[in-house]
């Protein structure tokens, strides 16, 4: 199977394209204050180093606004305002060297403010999106929550086109999975904008990633979508290693080697969940993500599926009591002490890579 993607208009944000043939980028925002400069900046960088490709940042006063161009000026990352009540902070945000502006529709509706933010827009050459939320929608004719959202979104971009603007990215995010992916499905055929998936308030990390992968996999697999946000109460780093799998599942996108492990069962004799979560740490490194050729990683907790699997990858390891069986190429080489296995398969991965590329 192959996913057909939805045709869409190519946006630029900053030095990321979206929209036409352009790889389905990964979006996350910072989860403190933006005038927290420190933090801001320190949070950036771990999202840069965790493959996060487009930044948002909430925008709540000035001082938040011109805090931004010290921002730009430290990261290499596309940044985003996120602007709510205010159109002049939008204008603030322009000013100070932004990528991409968001409104809201259910807070920033008059005409004229829009019209002065279309303006800075045009100057700068920059972006927009209109970014609808379920929790904030405008009161609109239709009574279920996909319509009025598809409603609020084409009556604003009549509204913005009327500027002869059209450099914009539209996101139509509900907390109710349903809801999220029969919106999108509506949009998708009414306009070419590029579109921003994301299911919002999902609440825990756990269910958020179940949530957000079920609404955004379901749009994605009929080619709706083109930058993506998997929102948890969580670190914005586990956001993108979320997203990364979502799309690294339905070959979107390869950022890095693919770990396979069984779910372990009464027949298998280590503590195989704990390497596992030792090994993806240690391959969520940023020395592993340049690696150019990614490799297909088995471990497997027993003899049933286990050398099978193993035999499949490019390097797997098959484990009876205690120890494993190391497979290379589809052949066994050597058994390894089940404490020394992380640091073996480690060592293997690197060798291997370095080999092929």
């Amino acid at each position: 199977m192959r996913i057909k993607r939805r045709k869409s208009r190519v946006v630029k944000i900053g030095r990321v394209a979206i929209g036409g043939s352009h790889p389905v980028a990964i979006q996350s925002m910072v989860k403190y204050k933006t005038s927290d400069l420190d933090r801001v900046k320190r949070q950036i960088r771990e999202l840069e180093g965790a493959g996060c490709e487009i930044v948002r940042l909430a925008i709540k006063d000035t001082q938040d606004a011109r805090a931004l161009k010290k921002i730009k000026k430290e990261v290499k990352i596309p940044v985003v305002a996120d602007i709510h009540f205010d159109y002049r902070l939008a204008l603030e945000a322009i000013d100070s060297g932004v990528d991409k502006i968001r409104l809201n529709p259910g807070n920033i509706y008059k005409k004229e403010e829009i019209r002065e933010v279309v303006a800075g827009l045009k100057a700068a050459k920059i972006p927009l999106r209109i970014g609808l939320n379920s929790g904030s929608v405008k009161e609109a004719r239709s009574k279920n929550m996909p319509d009025r959202l598809v409603e609020s979104a084409l009556s604003y971009l009549k509204i913005i086109e009327g500027f002869k603007f059209r450099d914009i990215v539209v996101s139509l995010k509900a907390s109710n999975v349903l809801d999220t992916v029969s919106a999108y499905q509506k949009l998708a055929r009414l306009c070419d904008y590029p579109l921003h998936l994301g299911v919002t308030a999902t609440g825990s990390p756990f269910s958020g990633a179940i949530k957000s992968s079920i609404a955004l996999g379901a749009l994605l697999l009929e080619g709706i979508g083109d930058t993506i946000r998997v929102s948890l109460t969580d670190t914005p780093a586990r956001e993108v290693y979320s997203a990364k799998v979502i799309l690294e599942s339905l070959y979107l996108r390869k950022f890095g080697h693919t770990l396979i492990s069984c779910p372990t069962c009464g027949r298998c004799e280590v503590d195989l969940v704990k390497l596992v979560r030792e090994l993806e740490d240690k391959l969520q490194m940023p020395s592993f993500k340049l690696q150019a050729r990614p490799l297909q990683v088995a471990v497997m907790g027993c003899v049933v599926n286990g050398p099978g699997e193993a035999k499949e990858a490019d390097i797997g390891i098959a484990f009876g009591r205690n120890e494993g069986l190391l497979f290379k190429g589809g052949k066994p080489v050597r058994k390894v002490p089940f404490d020394k296995c992380v640091g073996v398969l480690i060592e293997e991965i690197s060798k291997r890579t370095e080999d092929r590329g």
